[in-house]
């Protein structure tokens, strides 16, 4: 798709476009893990490390809202990953119901479509709380060989390009890209999209499952708002220590 179709697309509808103004508030923390226990115990090693976290589907299924109203009375922020994708009316429900609970970032997919998408924007941005929703285009774990097992012909960055053009039709306020794609976003979407970026790792960390990835001061340097940084704090010895490390990285970076 044409750069300039991309560009002329009308602005996000939902929550107000946030450029974080401190380095921690930048990192998001991803608490992938199965109790709210465990979740606290990492809060409260992180401290003042980081000001958002992530809940993704393995706390949510296990310990449902209380997970993220844990978190929202802490005062937290909270990142709802659920990833969303379901016809549009069922897909406005549940941003509602997020909404409603006070996280400030929820994702759907954007593969839903335009209507799914404008959909989740409209119910976003109806609720007291307006959350942030980003699209989710193709996961970090993601390699041209799995996007051909869905019937994806093309290269992942073609598809994010896509995607994203997607989101912004949409209304979303924002995507979810991995490191390589940035940089490229960046410059067709200009400033008006929120870019999350997940795939980050400190330089020397094992790229475990992910297949694209980046250190935090290269995500910055491309143009990503909010990193998202899960096993190089939480399986570290000194969580807090990990946390400041990338936030320091974060800052020399912008």
């Amino acid at each position: 798709m044409a750069d300039d179709k991309i560009a002329s697309q009308k602005p996000p509808a939902t929550g107000a476009f946030l450029v974080p103004t401190r380095a921690e508030d930048r990192l998001i923390v991803a608490l992938d893990v199965a109790s709210v226990a465990e979740a606290q115990r990492i809060v409260g090693a992180v401290g003042e490390g980081a000001t958002t976290y992530k809940v993704g589907k393995q706390l949510f299924v296990a310990e449902g809202p209380r997970a993220v109203r844990d978190l929202v009375s802490s005062g937290r922020r909270v990142f709802l990953d659920l990833k969303f994708h379901d016809i549009p009316n069922t897909v406005a429900g549940a941003v509602k119901a997020a909404a409603d609970l006070g996280v400030s970032m929820l994702t759907v997919h954007a593969a839903g479509g335009s209507k799914m998408l404008r959909a989740a924007a409209e119910a976003a941005a109806a609720t007291k709380n307006q959350p942030m929703v980003l699209a989710v285009t193709v996961l970090t774990s993601m390699g041209q060989a799995e996007l051909q097992e869905t019937g994806v012909v093309g290269k992942p960055q073609e598809q994010v390009v896509r995607l994203a053009s997607l989101a912004r039709i949409g209304g979303c306020s924002g995507v979810v890209a991995s490191p390589e794609e940035v940089a490229e976003l960046r410059r067709i979407l200009g400033s008006n999209l929120v870019i999350v970026t997940p795939g980050v790792r400190p330089a020397g960390a094992a790229k475990g499952d992910q297949k694209r990835v980046a250190t935090p001061a290269e995500a910055i340097k491309a143009g990503a708002n909010y990193l998202v940084v899960g096993r190089p704090i939480t399986g570290a010895a000194d969580m807090g220590k990990a946390a400041r490390d990338i936030v320091g990285e974060i800052a020399g970076a912008v």
